[in-house]
């Protein structure tokens, strides 16, 4: 497969080691910081430039659904052409709402193909609010209710334009797959350095965390017309589709103008703003608690106002002062 907008040099890949995480994420209770989480994190200008980096920012590491993006961007560049809310559920971890479980089967109807078709597993809706209407509904897990179901549905409609066969659509040597490889290594600047399975069974490759950042800053700043730029805008048009109604990736980019955002497994966390500001974190343990509270100080970093980030702030935690060098805190979190 010909891929001729693949002209950016490509750097080595990132060096598979045990990250030098730092101190992100404070615990306090009272007067005490009763718990720490460690984490990496970096925060990009607009031209490129590290302004922020704490941690372990080179080394590998997997992307989990922060990568949806990438992956996004790789079936349009191979011929997927939907609407900008069934693109934005693409790069979708959803909370199995029903417009969510509705644009996945739309997704499949334009292959021809039912839910039978996806091959993520099956599972109940994620948002704890669906997950419990569904089950006093007497649901059973499904594929269809998977938080993937949106990226997997893409990925088999990817291949019925592609002409490609469907069945192993999974499978790293797939030609789909191919694709997304090489997407991610054009959008991250690097090479990636392993390739394991993610826990929807799609391949994921392992990147740096400066790659991570490099592919927001160039999803948001890309042409009109290319790829890149129909996902970001189609993510930023629709963020009721990339998360959920109860979910902080939605609801900040409801309340950031222009925002783009995604969060993945593992506290694993990209954003960009519209000027080309962007960043990626890891919280080292995997605390989601954790995420939220350094993508706030990120974005107030670069440049978004406190008073719109401060309802978002969870009580109790405050990031580590070497997220925030330009401010400080209160004893007591608001």
């Amino acid at each position: 497969m010909s891929l001729p907008h693949l002209v950016r040099p490509i750097a080595d890949a990132a060096p598979m080691r045990v990250p030098a995480h730092e101190p992100l994420v404070e615990v306090w209770r009272g007067e005490m910081v009763e718990g720490l989480h460690h984490g990496s994190a970096v925060l990009l200008d607009p031209d490129g430039r590290v302004r922020l980096a704490v941690g372990d920012i080179e080394a590998a590491f997997y992307p989990r659904s922060a990568a949806k993006p990438m992956q996004a961007v790789a079936m349009v560049r191979a011929g997927l052409d939907v609407s900008d809310d069934l693109l934005a559920l693409a790069a979708a971890s959803h909370s199995g709402e029903a417009v969510h479980l509705a644009g996945a089967r739309r997704l499949l109807a334009s292959a021809g193909l039912g839910e039978d078709a996806l091959q993520n597993p099956p599972d109940l809706p994620y948002d704890p609010v669906e997950r419990e209407s569904w089950l006093r509904a007497d649901g059973q897990r499904s594929r269809l209710a998977h938080n993937c179901s949106g990226k997997h549905a893409a990925m088999v409609a990817t291949c019925a334009v592609a002409g490609w066969a469907h069945d192993r659509y999974l499978d790293p040597a797939h030609p789909l797959q191919a694709a997304v490889r090489a997407t991610v290594e054009d959008l991250t600047g690097q090479r990636v350095a392993t390739v394991t399975a993610d826990g929807c069974g799609t391949p994921l490759f392992g990147i740096s965390l400066h790659g991570l950042a490099r592919a927001a800053q160039r999803l948001m700043l890309a042409p009109g017309g290319s790829a890149e730029h129909r996902v970001a805008a189609a993510m930023r048009r629709h963020p009721e589709m990339v998360a959920g109604a109860r979910r902080d990736v939605t609801t900040l980019m409801q309340a950031v103008p222009g925002l783009l955002a995604k969060d993945g497994f593992e506290a694993v966390q990209i954003a960009a703003l519209p000027d080309g500001t962007s960043l990626a974190l890891k919280v080292a343990d995997g605390a989601d608690r954790a995420r939220l509270p350094a993508l706030l100080a990120l974005l107030a970093e670069g440049g978004v106002a406190t008073d719109v980030l401060a309802p978002f702030a969870p009580t109790g935690l405050r990031p580590a002062a070497a997220l925030t060098p330009t401010r400080t805190y209160p004893t007591e979190m608001p």
